[in-house]
């Protein structure tokens, strides 16, 4: 009856075990995505800050949109009368090419009046001169007829003369007006041209005033659809705020329940450990002898190389563990790794080859520290392979976990105790274990432990 009980005290032990293992993994994942959340919360929070600056650069954007509308509009209808007064400059330049034609004709008929008059003056010269020569024939009686010939052509003198200043005015004033005919038609034909020019800007104009138009209804889309995003930024950061609460108390309480299994799996394995120091049979007895004659025959090699100097106490109790450059996870040396590779190793694989059932058999000091393994478990590291260093090259390395302190720390021959054991990254494995305490110049020096899985 007692043996059974211990029995199902291992059973227990062991699925409390296994299920701790699992809350444990699952504890590790959940505060690992809480640590991811927190990334993500911290991103969101500068999300948001964005979302303001970007909801506050909508809404100015909005009203510069609104204002430059305004301006366009009131800009357009001052440049469209600008560019009225500018045409109707441009007509009235265009217009003054037929005024200055006109002027030129009146010039061209002042001067014809003028050569007729100088023709009329120059005949009455002749008629002058000829009065006078027949006043001269008629003698003292044609006195008075040559002082009239004589004012004629005095008169028919001037009058030329008056003609020949009048063509010479009338002729300059011709040139210049033909100059200035010239310049009006050069302008006339930029008129012409600042015309089109114009009526491009003109449409130019009403093209910008569109795209205004048309950019004040997209920024006022962009507003609404700013306002949107800022609502569910907001509603997406109160979501993970209360997620990581609730994720929070999730890991608060899978730490609570792993803890008690822990609990519970410490009193199944003192049932078991006690129900194993009894006189009955059980199982875990084949197990238990194996484990005491491969700690007896661990004992005789480590004293008998005490005793014959090919081992010192000092190497043997060594804590100064050098880490093993590039070896992931640590791999450590110390005074006592040599001898137990060599001298130890080979025993622990005869031992483990003893049954199917046993994983492995190990040494463990005081610190948890493994100076050697099973072959299987010490083969060298491969490089960027954790996990399967992890399991495959366990020696040298350094574990403890609450069962192995428990023996390292405990007062007895023997303790069976259920445990986990770790092969990284979250893995486990559910094992139960003998540890013999090992002895040497009286002190502790650590275990002896044999694995099984039944």
């Amino acid at each position: 009856m007692l043996a059974d009980l211990g029995e199902r005290s291992g059973d227990i032990a062991l699925q409390c075990s296994e299920t701790a293992g699992y809350l444990g993994e699952v504890n590790r994942r959940i505060q690992g995505d809480a640590a991811r959340l927190i990334d993500l919360q911290a991103h969101m929070d500068r999300l948001a800050e964005s979302q303001g600056e970007s909801v506050a650069a909508a809404r100015e954007l909005s009203l510069t949109a609104r204002r430059a509308g305004q301006i366009v509009a009131d800009g357009h209808a001052v440049i469209g009368l600008s560019l009225g007064e500018v045409a109707g400059l441009v007509e009235h330049v265009t217009g003054l090419e037929g005024h200055l034609r006109q002027f030129l004709s009146v010039i061209e008929a002042v001067g014809s009046i003028s050569e007729d008059l100088g023709a009329i003056a120059r005949q009455t010269r002749l008629l002058g001169i000829n009065a006078a020569i027949e006043a001269t024939r008629g003698g003292e009686r044609a006195q008075g007829f040559a002082v009239v010939a004589e004012e004629i052509r005095r008169l028919a003198g001037q009058a030329g003369e008056s003609a020949a200043t009048v063509g010479d005015k009338l002729g300059q004033l011709d040139r210049d007006a033909r100059r200035l005919i010239g310049g009006v038609e050069a302008n006339i034909v930029r008129g012409r041209e600042a015309g089109t020019h114009i009526d491009q800007l003109r449409m130019s104009m009403a093209e910008i005033a569109s795209l205004v138009t048309q950019f004040g209804d997209r920024s006022e889309t962009i507003v609404a659809c700013t306002d949107a995003a800022d609502q569910d930024v907001a509603a997406l950061r109160h979501g993970l705020g209360d997620f990581s609460r609730s994720s929070g108390e999730s890991a608060a309480r899978v730490d609570a329940a792993r803890v008690q299994l822990d609990g519970l799996e410490g009193m199944a394995n003192a049932m078991l450990n006690t129900t194993a120091h009894g006189p009955q049979a059980t199982r875990n007895s084949r197990y238990i002898a194996l484990a005491e004659e491969g700690a007896d025959e661990a004992r005789a090699l480590i004293e008998g190389a005490l005793r014959g100097g090919q081992l010192s106490v000092d190497a043997l109790f060594d804590t100064d563990y050098r880490r093993i450059d590039g070896s992931e996870p640590a791999q450590y040396r110390n005074g006592f790794t040599a001898f137990a590779d060599t001298v130890l190793r080979p025993a622990l694989d005869r031992h483990t080859a003893q049954d199917r059932a046993v994983v492995g058999c190990c040494l463990i000091d005081m610190n948890g520290y493994l100076p050697t393994h099973i072959s299987a478990r010490s083969q060298p590291q491969r490089p960027g392979a954790r996990d399967w260093n992890m399991e495959h090259a366990r020696n040298r390395q350094i574990f403890m976990d609450s069962q192995t302190r428990r023996a390292l720390d405990g007062a007895g021959d023997f303790f069976l105790f259920t445990y986990r054991q770790d092969l990284g990254e979250g893995r486990y494995r559910a094992l139960r274990s003998v540890f013999v305490p090992l002895v040497f110049a009286g002190r502790r020096w650590g275990l002896y432990e044999v694995g099984y899985l039944i």
